[in-house]
């Protein structure tokens, strides 16, 4: 079985009980976080996921509301004795970013320090992972900065995910044949969606399940799920921290 959890469901600014946008796959031998932010470690052993198996990290763009908590992540995996290697990606620019932010904190001199390797992805759709139990890839979205969506395949279903974007044709195509969407619904405005226009992809799209993401804590539920549903006939979720979705598809909490 493999199993998402949203971490974190809110847009820039988060709330007491609702932290920025991020969560976890787990599939096989693989644990992947997407986008990394507050105290990573903290959310993960709430949501019973033990940080230590964090096997990839998968960076969506270079916003401190999505990458903010890598360097506290990667420090506390060392603390805790980490030996296996972790595998870091992104979009070229957003890798170098990255380094550069690590270095301030003299991060190399870390006596003991595991392997990390980052992987720079290009403006491009790639794949990521194509293993058995996973097949990963990317895309390019409409954000503010350059940004990549995500595309995941596991053996018992699937789904797109949109990142930060504005109504974006290839979120459509990518998500095409999944079963799920997973769309940001932060308001309509320059590099975001309301609730209507990612309703919308996901007609297009054809997919059974949409979720609604990176939306302001405070956000009336039924309000923004009655939007989706102007322009989509399928299921409509708000989803909420530390929320799962198991595949197959037996329940949702």
């Amino acid at each position: 079985m493999s199993k998402l959890t949203f971490l974190g469901t809110a847009s820039a600014v988060p709330a007491k009980d609702q932290q920025n946008t991020h969560f976890v796959v787990q599939s096989g031998l693989r644990t992947i976080l997407v986008d990394c932010v507050g105290n990573p470690i903290v959310r993960l052993q709430e949501a019973g996921i033990s940080p230590l198996s964090i096997t990839d990290l998968i960076l969506t763009h270079f916003h401190p509301d999505h990458v903010s908590g890598v360097p506290l992540l990667l420090m506390d995996l060392w603390l805790m004795g980490r030996n296996n290697p972790l595998r870091v990606y992104g979009l070229r620019d957003v890798i170098d970013r990255m380094v550069k932010m690590l270095d301030l904190y003299d991060w190399q001199t870390w006596q003991g320090f595991y392997p990390v390797s980052f992987y720079r992805i290009s403006d491009q759709p790639e794949t990521l992972i194509a293993e058995a139990e996973m097949e990963v890839g990317v895309f390019p979205v409409c954000h503010m900065i350059p940004g990549i969506g995500i595309k995941m395949v596991l053996p018992d279903g699937g789904f797109c995910y949109s990142s930060d974007t504005s109504p974006c044709s290839i979120v459509t195509e990518m998500a095409l044949g999944l079963e799920i969407l997973i769309h940001e619904a932060t308001g309509e405005g320059v590099g975001h969606s309301s609730p209507e226009q990612a309703g919308r992809i996901a007609e297009q799209a054809s997919v059974k399940q949409l979720y609604l993401i990176h939306y302001p804590p405070g956000t009336n539920e039924d309000q923004w799920v009655a939007s989706a549903k102007k322009a989509y006939s399928g299921e409509v979720i708000l989803a909420k921290d530390l929320m799962t979705i198991e595949f197959p598809r037996e329940s949702s909490q």
